[in-house]
């Protein structure tokens, strides 16, 4: 079962800009595609960034030319880069697995059958 550990979230204005950071353990993580998937308060799970195993990246519409994921498979880790963050981009970001034609939908949690604790992201206007 993956294991997975987010870190890097914190307090930013807005058009700041954060780096988060997961670490998966207990897959071969270089075969596997990778999400950042984000949940505001009162709001669905949604998937906001996907990264194939070869580094080819989705992005919903909603950070497209602001968010930039990226991965390290020797390092079994994938980052999300968010930039011109804005207020409604306030969420806890989870990375899990993914599929790259699901960017942009909502997941409940137990739809997979671990998540890690996720990083909180807030964006003060």
């Amino acid at each position: 079962q993956v294991q997975l550990v987010e870190s890097g979230g914190g307090l930013v204005q807005a058009g700041g800009s954060l780096r988060l950071s997961c670490t998966a353990s207990g897959i071969i993580f270089r075969v596997y595609v990778m999400g950042w998937y984000r949940q505001a308060p009162g709001k669905q799970r949604e998937l906001v960034a996907v990264i194939s195993s070869a580094g080819a990246a989705s992005y919903a519409d909603s950070v497209k030319g602001r968010f930039t994921i990226s991965r390290d498979n020797a390092k079994n880790t994938v980052y999300l880069q968010m930039d011109n963050l804005k207020p409604e981009d306030t969420a806890v970001y989870y990375c899990n697995l993914a599929e790259l034609r699901r960017v942009g939908s909502t997941y409940r949690p137990d739809d997979f059958a671990s998540w890690g604790p996720g990083t909180q992201v807030t964006v003060s206007s």
